[in-house]
Formats: C-alpha cells, sequence, structure tokens
C-alpha cells in the first residue's frame, strides 16, 4: 500500500520524484572549453524548446545553453502533438546548438545525432536499451513490447542555431501513461530512476556526438553516425506507412537510412522513396 501525507495526496510526487539539483548539474556539465555554457532548471513552462528559441533569437543565450522544466504546460512533438507529463517524472530539456563549420544541408542529422547521444546515455545510465523510431521517437521494451518513452523535436533558432528539444518519460507508471502506447524507464525494469544522473549521462553524450559530428563537418559516414544510427534504428527491416503531407501515404519496407538522414522505403511495386518528413506508422515487427 501506498503511504499517503496528512493531506492525502500519495508521498509519490514528494519522495519518489525528487527535484533536480541545478547546482550540481552546473559544476558537473559547465567546463572550461566544454559544449554547455549554461544549465538552467525552472519549476514550470509552457515549452522549453519556445522559451530557448525566443532568448536565442534575442541574443540572450549561447551555443550550448540548457534550458531544464520540472514541468512542462504545453510541450510538443513532431507534428505539434502535445507531450504531457505529471512534474518531476521526467526530463524536459531544451540545448541551443550553433553548428557553424557544418553545412547547412547537413543539419537535419541533428534531430537523429540526439537520438543517438540520447540512447547511448540511457544504456550507460539506466541499463536500458532504447531503439530509435524514425526520425526521433525514443522506443523501450515494456513487458516484451516497445513503447515509445520519449522524443525528440528540433526548430530553427535565428540564422545560425538549432534548438533541439527531447521528452523523456522516467517515472511515469502504468495508471499515469498519457496513451497506450507510452512506456517509461521505471516500467523498463531501469537500474537507475535518478534523473540528475540520467541527465548528466545523456547531455555528455550528446557532447561527445555533437563534437565528433561537428568536426567531421556534418559528415554522417565520417563521423559514424549514419552507421550508429542505422544500427540502433527499429524502424529498419520493418513493414511500414509513413503519413506524408498532401495527405498522402507510402506503404512499404523501411530499408535504409540515407546520407540526408531520410527513411528510403521499398514499395511493393519496386520502387524506392526518401522520405524526409512524416509520420511512420510499424505495421509489423522486425
Amino acid at each position: 500500500m501506498t503511504p499517503h501525507n496528512a493531506s492525502g495526496s500519495s508521498r509519490w510526487s514528494d519522495l519518489d520524484r525528487p527535484p533536480l539539483n541545478a547546482t550540481a548539474l552546473r559544476r558537473a556539465l559547465v567546463q572550461e572549453g566544454g559544449l554547455w555554457s549554461s544549465v538552467d532548471v525552472v519549476q514550470r513552462t509552457g515549452s522549453t524548446n519556445s522559451d530557448l528559441v525566443a532568448r536565442a533569437s534575442s541574443g540572450a543565450a549561447e551555443e550550448g545553453a540548457v534550458l531544464i522544466a520540472e514541468e512542462q504546460t504545453a510541450g510538443r512533438g513532431r507534428l505539434d502533438r502535445r507531450w504531457t507529463a505529471p512534474p518531476r517524472s521526467g526530463l524536459f530539456f531544451s540545448v541551443l546548438l550553433r553548428p557553424a563549420e557544418v553545412p547547412l544541408e547537413r543539419w537535419g542529422w541533428l534531430p537523429l545525432l540526439t537520438g543517438v547521444a540520447v540512447a547511448t546515455g540511457l544504456s550507460r545510465a539506466a541499463g536500458v536499451d532504447a531503439a530509435l523510431k524514425w526520425p526521433n521517437d525514443l522506443l523501450v521494451t515494456v513487458g516484451g513490447e516497445e513503447r515509445k518513452a520519449g522524443g525528440i523535436l528540433a526548430e530553427r533558432a535565428g540564422e545560425d542555431g538549432v534548438v533541439v528539444g527531447v521528452g523523456l518519460n522516467v517515472t511515469l507508471r502504468a495508471d499515469e501513461l498519457p496513451v497506450p502506447g507510452a512506456g517509461s524507464l521505471l516500467l523498463a525494469d531501469s537500474v537507475s530512476t535518478d534523473r540528475d544522473t540520467l541527465l548528466r549521462s545523456v547531455l555528455r553524450s550528446l557532447e561527445t556526438w555533437y563534437d565528433r559530428w561537428r568536426a567531421a563537418g556534418g559528415d554522417p559516414v565520417t563521423s559514424t553516425l549514419q552507421e550508429t544510427y542505422t544500427a540502433g534504428c527499429a524502424t529498419l527491416g520493418r513493414e511500414v506507412r509513413a503519413e506524408l503531407p498532401g495527405d498522402r501515404d507510402l506503404v512499404g519496407e523501411a530499408v535504409a537510412v540515407d546520407g540526408d538522414g531520410r527513411l528510403v522505403i521499398a514499395t511493393p511495386q519496386g520502387t524506392r522513396e526518401a522520405v524526409g518528413a512524416g509520420d511512420i506508422v510499424h505495421l509489423r515487427p522486425a
């Protein structure tokens, strides 16, 4: 039985969902010569992405700024979908990147790079084998089923910047899931749900991957980004339906991720089409 406090509310939100330690996060992450220039934690906001885009556009944020919210009231996923979760139940953060060394046409790799970095960081800190659903969903296994535990959203910030936002369910219980297909690290039997530890691991992984990609001029082959993303992508090898702009659907087997980060779909008619935008539905297991 779950203990309750005097007010009758569950102790879960108080003891099992402690607040992030902003001071310790800054001390661990903001290093001389490192990527992360600032780490700010706010209790509640509409969207960390919107806030950081506004700061960047007004010149009030440097590259490497990290903005974290304990609660988001208007969090957004791709295609303007809402992302909601109880306070302190997950990691909801955005980072500002300014990859001046990388040609603009390669910036589309940033959300995929972030997916690789998050999956790598979670593997180390949580012991969870996270897979990637193209282009930017994070999947975990709950009771033998793939469940979405997180998502990534990249938005331009002025002429030279990109804000990348991550939402990750950490301690959501089954009765708190927003939709039946959702999951969390807790439900995936993570060895740790300490959000400070998880965030440090994810951001360090993101810094490593971003530095490698940037040093390669954004080349997905030289940086090994394309190879690593492909290895961890649960979409490949499956029959999928791509719901494309203009109310067009494309059904076929997802066979590759090309040099531009697009998903290549082989149709039953024998053609191949590279999809750069749209919603992907997995129709059968890999």
